[in-house]
């Protein structure tokens, strides 16, 4: 009884991974990690140098996604260092990541104390808006001016997606800015059928024209391109004598 119990804690004498030792970074396996402490245990530093790049490739082969970050190979070296516990001693092309960097918690992220007024237009068209009425008067300025309403007007149809008049996007500039920001007279903003007709990407002339046969009812084209006044109905009756 007592050979049969054992034989289910190891079946086939196959330990499970829980019972081993615990895996530093489990996404390059058990096998790299046995590799680098087999690397830490040679005494000639010249073939520890030639099995740690060597690891280094084996790694980036895993990882293919590493490759899209900005210096991927340095990143493969700190990870390297951080499987062995920083016992490696090699010559890296890189400097070695300190121990501390796995204990140490990151710095607080500040929130911006001041709140929103519009929470739909963002942050950044707050600052927009501050760094427009510091402007001097002039054509950059008006420009910078109506090119922040129809950013507003986009964000604000992203929120609302109906629609909403050109007046409340003039008005509520105006209150961000304290009354420091206004367009000239003459100024239009970006229709609101334009607006999301690209952020849909629909194509503005075939919806035209949909809208154009459901508001005439009955005229426009059929599905060859041809004139469909009726044609195809009288042909019908005429059919069914």
């Amino acid at each position: 009884m007592a050979k049969k119990q054992e034989s289910n804690d190891k079946p086939h004498g196959i330990p499970y991974n829980t019972q081993q030792e615990h895996l530093i970074i489990p996404e390059y396996g058990r096998n790299i990690q046995k590799l680098v402490q087999y690397t830490c245990t040679l005494k000639n530093k010249e073939e520890r140098n030639n099995v740690a790049h060597a690891i280094i490739a084996i790694m980036g082969r895993l990882n293919p996604m590493l490759r899209d970050i900005t210096d991927f190979r340095h990143k493969l070296w700190d990870h390297l260092f951080i499987i062995s516990n920083f016992k490696l001693d090699v010559d890296s092309p890189y400097p070695k990541p300190p121990k501390e960097i796995l204990t140490t918690k990151p710095e607080r992220v500040p929130y911006p104390p001041a709140k929103m007024k519009f929470k739909h237009y963002g942050r950044a068209v707050e600052r927009l808006i501050e760094k427009a009425s510091g402007m001097k008067a002039g054509e950059e300025k008006t420009a910078f001016i109506e090119a922040i309403a129809n950013l507003m007007k986009k964000s604000y149809l992203v929120w609302n997606r109906d629609t909403v008049a050109d007046s409340v996007i003039l008005q509520e500039m105006e209150e961000l800015s304290k009354g420091k920001l206004k367009v000239p007279e003459n100024f239009r903003l970006t229709s609101t059928y334009d607006i999301l007709a690209k952020t849909k990407g629909i194509n503005n002339r075939d919806d035209r024209a949909g809208e154009r046969r459901r508001e005439g009812g009955g005229g426009g084209r059929d599905h060859r391109g041809g004139r469909n006044n009726g044609r195809h109905n009288n042909r019908n009756r005429g059919r069914g004598r």
